[in-house]
């Protein structure tokens, strides 16, 4: 079964860090661009960064500087570490596909960034 499952998600101070991760199983990972997305209530689900299969790196300007994403292709793994969270960091962060397929959104991992 195609799946990406991401992790790593909490509540943490602004000026903190986390470090997200997102698994994924039943796909060809290594061959796929993959991105990190965020959504708070009421809002469209948003890019943050994203990283081809040769680990080129893109980033929306509000990650830009601050978050950095990198994959692990032996465990089938993307990470986003994030740096220096700012309040307005906080929704749900999802991993999947770039472009995104609707089959692989799942629960995605809460992020709350306290002021």
């Amino acid at each position: 079964q195609e799946r990406l499952v991401e992790s790593g998600g909490g509540l943490v101070q602004a000026g903190g860090s986390l470090r997200l991760s997102c698994t994924a199983s039943g796909i060809v990972f290594s061959r796929l661009t993959l991105g990190w997305y965020r959504q708070t209530p009421g809002m469209r689900r948003e890019f943050v960064a994203r990283i081809t299969r040769i680990g080129s790196a893109n980033y929306a300007d509000s990650a830009a500087g601050r978050f950095t994403i990198s994959r692990d292709n032996a465990t089938n793994t993307i990470h986003l570490q994030m740096n220096n969270l700012k309040p307005e960091d906080t929704a749900v962060y999802y991993c999947n596909t770039w472009a995104p397929l609707d089959r692989f959104w799942g629960q995605g991992t809460q992020v709350t960034v306290s002021s």
